[in-house]
């Protein structure tokens, strides 16, 4: 009884077999089947390989969610060279909230501002990169150093400000804040809240600059910021320059970086200040930041191995499959059409044939 059942389960196996095997006598290979079976190989062959680079790559996947963090701060990167001398000009950040935040962290150095050619051309390779060296000096270049390079970092609280650059070191003041310079005669700017106190109001001012980087958050390497490399060279005396920055949040999770960070989008405005002709203002460089309250998540992915394997599966199948199927209907429409000719369905009737017809009477 065993015996009869195992030989019913062997044979009810056997019955559902979907890969049964034709004996080699019954097989017949021919010149075409195997042109095919070799474009087939070198199709999958070739494939294949670009799955594989598909598989070794990484993409970059953007999500964006509601920045829940409002309590950190915001740290701005500064690296900018303006074309007037150090102790005539001052830098510093003035929020929505007007609080006044403290510019211990930049620096002041006396540099000049034209280039020669050798630092122009280093200016040009190194503008973009995230990693900023000093500006080499040439041997020849004077002692009397006509501008000032300001560089460093600040931390903000992460609300709408003003950081800006006008003449005169910031002092605390009940409307906001003023920059002096040495006497009292004061020119008030609403808007922005600065107070310039200067012995001459109508003194010359050149702020043209040069940004060699700005930046917020952490650096991470490989990002490009919009006004890094820019420069601006002022047309007149007295010149504002205004830059509108969104700030937006960035998480970077990537295989070899996992950082917090800040991109913007900027938008340049400039004016020459003319109170005879009604254009009232400051002259200086005003860099007016927002932050949006959305954030971007930007994740690095892989594909997985297995997701790997179902396409390199689908791709040796689907061309095997496919090649047979197209050789099968060509060898049967070949068959055909040489089977019709063979039984003479198309021999050519004869034009001039006479039929005789014997009749008995």
């Amino acid at each position: 009884m065993r015996r009869l059942t195992k030989k019913k389960a062997l044979t009810l196996v056997k019955e559902l077999d979907a890969f049964p095997k034709v004996p080699d006598s019954y097989v017949e290979s021919t010149a075409s089947g195997g042109t095919v079976s070799l474009i087939a190989f070198c199709l999958m062959a070739v494939l294949a390989f670009l799955e594989f680079f598909v598989y070794t790559n990484t993409w970059m996947r953007y999500e964006y969610e509601v920045d829940k963090d409002f309590s950190s701060k915001l740290r701005i990167n500064v690296d900018i060279t303006v074309a007037m001398r150090c102790q005539y000009i001052g830098a510093d950040v003035l929020d929505l909230a007007e609080t006044m935040v403290a510019s211990d962290g930049l620096k002041y150095e006396p540099v000049n501002f034209e280039l020669s050619p050798e630092q122009r051309l280093w200016h040009i390779n190194h503008s973009l990169h995230v990693v900023f060296f000093l500006l080499p000096h040439s041997e020849d270049s004077s002692t009397s150093y006509t501008a000032c390079r300001i560089h460093g970092h600040l931390y903000v609280n992460k609300v709408a400000g003003n950081f800006h650059i006008t003449v005169g070191k910031s002092i605390p003041h009940p409307r906001g804040h003023a920059h002096l310079i040495k006497v009292a005669v004061a020119v008030m700017h609403e808007m922005l809240k600065i107070t310039v106190l200067t012995c001459r109001c109508a003194t010359a001012y050149n702020f043209s600059h040069r940004i060699d980087h700005l930046s917020f958050g952490e650096g991470i390497p490989g990002i490009i910021n919009l006004l890094d490399g820019t420069e601006k060279v002022s047309p007149d005396s007295n010149h504002m320059f205004q830059y509108f920055i969104t700030i937006v949040p960035t998480k970077l999770n990537t295989y070899k970086v996992s950082a917090d960070t800040h991109q913007y989008s900027v938008t340049e405005r400039e004016r020459a200040i003319n109170h005879a002709a009604g254009s009232h203002g400051v002259s200086g460089i005003f860099m007016k930041y927002d932050i949006s309250s959305l954030m971007v998540r930007v994740t690095e992915q892989h594909m997985p191995l297995w997701q790997f394997l179902v396409r390199l599966c689908g791709i040796i199948g689907g061309i095997f499959s496919t090649t047979g199927m197209v050789h099968s209907m060509v060898g049967f429409l070949v068959d055909v059409v040489c089977c019709r000719f063979k039984m003479g369905i198309y021999k050519p009737p004869k034009v001039n044939e006479i039929v005789i017809v014997k009749t008995s009477l």
